[in-house]
C-alpha cells in the first residue's frame, strides 16, 4: 500500500459574504484554484489528474467536485465528486482521497469550497430558514450559535477567555502575513478580508450573539412557523435564557466567508513529469468520529485522542497543531480537554499563524484549510515531524488528520 504525499496545498483568499469574491460560483472559486496547484506540482498536463473530490455544505448542488474539475481544465475524462461533512466536509475528502490513492493510485485533488454568497436560499412551504437539520426528531439539534454558548456554559469558559483567543487569532495571523499569502494560490490577486488588529478592548464592546435576557417573550410570529419542520422550527424560535449565555459575540465567533481549500494527492515519492522530489508532507492517518450532538464542540478533542492512539503518536510528539477556529469557545473546550491551555496561555504548537477568528469560516472549506496550514508550516519544520489537524462538525461529530514532514 502506498504512501501518500501531499503534492501541492494552497487556498484562495477567504472574503466575507458579499465581498470581494460574491460573483464567483463554487465551481470557479474552486476551478482557479485546482488549476494553480497543478501549476505549483509542477504538473504540465492538467489531465494528468485523475480525480476531484470537494467538501461543501451550502452550495447549489449538482457535483461541485464534478463542476470543479471541468472548470479547472482537467478534461471531460476526470471525474469529480462531493462530500458534505459540515464543517469536516473539506478534510473527510482529504480522507477520501488518501483512500482512493492507496487503493487505486493516481493523483487526486481534494478539499472544500464554499460561496454563501451564490448559494441560493432554502426554503420549506415558502419559509426560508438557514440551517439544515443535522439530527432525526428525538435528538438535541440546537444551532450551533446556541451549541457554542451552551459549550461556554457546562465548561465555564468566560467571555475573557473567548475574548483573548479571538485576539491571539488576530495577532498570531498578522505577525504571520508571509505564511498566509504563501497558502493563496489561486492567482487572483485577491487579498483576505482579515486579520484586523483587535484589542481586548474592542471585542468587549461586541454585544451578546445570544444574551441572557433574550427570554422567549411570544414574538416571533407563531403562523410563520405553521407546518414547518421541527428542527426548522427550534432554530426559529426565540432563544431561551441559560446561564452562561452573554458570552459568545460577533468578536470571538468565525465571520461566514467565500472561500476554497484543497490539496493536491499523489503517491510518495512524489517527483512529478520526471522531477525529483521537492520536500513534502506524508497524510499518515485521518479520522472520523462521533459525539453528542448537543455539544459538537466537545469532539474534537476526543477524535485527536483516538486518531494519536490508533498511530501510536504522543500528543508530546507532535511539533505542530491545527484546530478549526469556528468559535473560541469550542477552541479552548479541545485545548482544555488536551490540557492545552493553562489560564491565559496557550500551547505555542497551536494555531501559531492564527486561524478562522482571523480570516473567516467558509463552512465547508475549512477543514481543508486546516491542512493546507499545517502543510506549510511542517515545510518549515525539520524532516520527520509530525502535525495534526482537526475540526468540529456540526451534528456531533469530528475529524482529525496526521501529516508528517518527509525525510
Amino acid at each position: 500500500m502506498p504512501e501518500v504525499a501531499v503534492l501541492a496545498a494552497g487556498r484562495t483568499a477567504f472574503t466575507g459574504r458579499s465581498r470581494a469574491q460574491a460573483e464567483r460560483t463554487d465551481d470557479q472559486l474552486a476551478g482557479l484554484l485546482l488549476r494553480s496547484l497543478t501549476e505549483t506540482a509542477g504538473i504540465s498536463a492538467p489531465q494528468a489528474v485523475d480525480g476531484v473530490i470537494l467538501g461543501s455544505c451550502t452550495g447549489p448542488g449538482g457535483n461541485v467536485g464534478r463542476r470543479a474539475a471541468l472548470a479547472a481544465g482537467f478534461g471531460l475524462d476526470c471525474p469529480g465528486w462531493s462530500v458534505d461533512a459540515q464543517c469536516g466536509s473539506g478534510m473527510l475528502a482529504v480522507q477520501q482521497a488518501v483512500d482512493r490513492i492507496r487503493l487505486d493510485g493516481g493523483v487526486i485533488a481534494a478539499g472544500g469550497v464554499e460561496s454563501p454568497s451564490t448559494a441560493p436560499e432554502r426554503r420549506i412551504d415558502g419559509v426560508a430558514y438557514r440551517q439544515a437539520p443535522m439530527v432525526p426528531r428525538g435528538f438535541p439539534d440546537p444551532d450551533l450559535v446556541h451549541a457554542a454558548a451552551d459549550l461556554a456554559r457546562a465548561r465555564g469558559i468566560t467571555r475573557q477567555r473567548q475574548d483573548a483567543l479571538a485576539e491571539r487569532s488576530h495577532r498570531l495571523a498578522l505577525e504571520h502575513a508571509d505564511l498566509l499569502a504563501a497558502e493563496r494560490l489561486d492567482g487572483s490577486g485577491i487579498a483576505d478580508d482579515g486579520p484586523r488588529a483587535v484589542t481586548a478592548r474592542l471585542l468587549a464592546r461586541f454585544a451578546p450573539l445570544v444574551p441572557e435576557e433574550a427570554v422567549g417573550n411570544g414574538s416571533q410570529d407563531e403562523g410563520a412557523l405553521a407546518g414547518r419542520p421541527a428542527a426548522v422550527e427550534r432554530r426559529s424560535a426565540p432563544a431561551q435564557s441559560r446561564p452562561g449565555f452573554g458570552s459568545v459575540t460577533p468578536g470571538n465567533t468565525a465571520r461566514i466567508a467565500d472561500g476554497a481549500a484543497a490539496l493536491l494527492l499523489g503517491p510518495a515519492p512524489c517527483g512529478v513529469d520526471g522531477q525529483p522530489a521537492r520536500p513534502h508532507t506524508l497524510v499518515r492517518a485521518g479520522i472520523l468520529t462521533g459525539g453528542d450532538p448537543a455539544l459538537p464542540g466537545t469532539a474534537p478533542a476526543g477524535a485527536l485522542r483516538r486518531l494519536l492512539r490508533r498511530t501510536g503518536v504522543g500528543l508530546d510528539r507532535l511539533g505542530a497543531l491545527e484546530i478549526v477556529e469556528a468559535f473560541s469557545a469550542q477552541v479552548l473546550a479541545t485545548l482544555d480537554d488536551l490540557e492545552l491551555a493553562d489560564g491565559g496561555r496557550i500551547d505555542p504548537r497551536v494555531n501559531t499563524a492564527g486561524g478562522a477568528l482571523a480570516l473567516g469560516h467558509p463552512w465547508g472549506a475549512s477543514g481543508a484549510a486546516v491542512l493546507v496550514r499545517l502543510h506549510h508550516r511542517l515545510l518549515s519544520c525539520p524532516p520527520g515531524t509530525l502535525g495534526a489537524a482537526s475540526c468540529a462538525i456540526g451534528g456531533g461529530m469530528a475529524a482529525a488528520v496526521l501529516l508528517q514532514r518527509s525525510d
